[in-house]
């Protein structure tokens, strides 16, 4: 008997996994879109820290900086994963629960990517502050804007402009880093393509396809990253 062929395999017919691998994708996605979320959340504060954050702050982040990008993120998703699932089960027991509890892998994959895109995206906004001109900050504050009217109008729109391709490339980033959610057992594209290989014996047939979505995926990320980029640099001569 004829071994199946790649379009036997992804289809959306009964015996197909195309619906199984679209779920897939959404579900790569969501996790690295929540951890992109996460790891911006938290740049915002580190770059802050970083820049205005008094001394302690300023050794806290750098610190958490210079750890974060010296360690696997393979290895920041065992840490976090396990260790959160130690931390749950002792938390717990304290209202009277008896056995282990595994953090959901969901939550694990989404908090340690975060963690970890924290460390770029912190660069990219101290970066991006630097960046916009100190006479444009004197000529604001010398018709007497107010410090929250200058942030507003000046140092947010200014900032993010100079952001927004380092916070394009740590997408990219953030979004191959998903695949690695499937240690923990969510099934994202990587995991599902594990299993539709082990179970129809046709390995490349699956991961090819895998490649596919993630380059659809990166694709369709970069065309509306560079739309944004247009949007806010209209106006600017280049």
């Amino acid at each position: 008997m004829d071994r199946p062929g790649f379009f036997d395999l992804m289809n959306f017919g009964p015996e197909g996994w195309a619906p199984a691998l679209l779920r897939a994708a959404l579900m790569t996605l969501a996790v690295a879109g929540s951890g992109y979320v996460i790891g911006s959340t938290l740049g915002i504060l580190l770059a802050w820290a970083k820049i205005s954050g008094g001394r302690i702050l300023s050794m806290f982040a750098e610190t958490y900086t210079t750890v974060l990008r010296g360690i696997p993120d393979l290895l920041v998703i065992y840490l976090f994963y396990f260790g959160g699932s130690i931390l749950l089960t002792r938390m717990m027991r304290m209202f009277g629960h008896e056995g282990f509890v595994d953090l959901p892998g969901f939550a694990a994959g989404a908090m340690a990517i975060g963690i970890v895109s924290a460390a770029q995206h912190t660069e990219v906004f101290r970066g991006a502050y630097r960046a916009v001109s100190t006479g444009e900050i004197e000529a604001a504050q010398a018709v007497g804007m107010s410090r929250i009217t200058l942030f507003r109008r000046i140092i947010l729109p200014l900032t993010a402009r100079h952001a927004l391709p380092g916070m394009g490339n740590v997408w990219q980033i953030t979004l191959k880093e998903s695949a690695l959610v499937s240690v923990t057992g969510v099934v994202e594209l990587v995991r599902q393509a594990q299993i539709g290989a082990g179970s129809t014996r046709q390995p490349f047939y699956f991961f090819f396809a895998a490649a596919i979505l993630f380059l659809v995926i990166t694709w369709a990320s970069g065309l509306i990253l560079n739309r944004a980029e247009r949007h806010v640099n209209r106006g600017i001569r280049r």
